[in-house]
């Protein structure tokens, strides 16, 4: 990588967190850049409304890698109304910053986990956004 890397942008690369995927996740988000060719792939496990567990795939740069880590260790532990509050500014800080051409990973790392979140929410109910006035039978 190159410099204008913080030193956990490089900690994060060389040494990711909560990689893998679930067998049977209670969510799953992906979010790519064709322009790019990064592609994440965000796994999480539900207990209680709360991210019991999370993991990710990650196919991209260093920056790309290191933000899919980030994102999982400021999820993991929160509910999932804490966790869809995780802004794409939220990942880039928590690393110290990013290249400004490098920024589209948080991007793609924070919408990864928010869509993991609706696709845990339309399985299983469930959300801010519902309504039950809304539900049909």
């Amino acid at each position: 990588m190159s410099p204008g890397y913080s030193e956990k942008v490089l900690e994060h690369f060389r040494n990711p967190r909560n990689v893998g995927k679930f067998e049977n996740p209670d969510g799953v988000g992906a979010e790519g850049n064709p322009v790019c060719g990064d592609l994440m792939e965000i796994h999480i496990l539900v207990e209680d409304n709360r991210i019991k567990d999370i993991r990710f795939q990650t196919f991209g740069c260093g920056s790309a890698i290191a933000t899919s880590s980030m994102v999982t260790e400021l999820a993991k532990g929160k509910t999932l109304e804490e966790a869809l509050e995780i802004t794409r500014q939220d990942v880039a800080d928590e690393l110290d910053g990013l290249p400004p051409q490098k920024m589209h990973c948080s991007n793609l790392a924070a919408d990864a986990l928010h869509k993991a979140i609706e696709d845990y929410w339309k399985k299983h109910g469930g959300g801010p956004a519902e309504d039950p006035k809304k539900k049909t039978d």
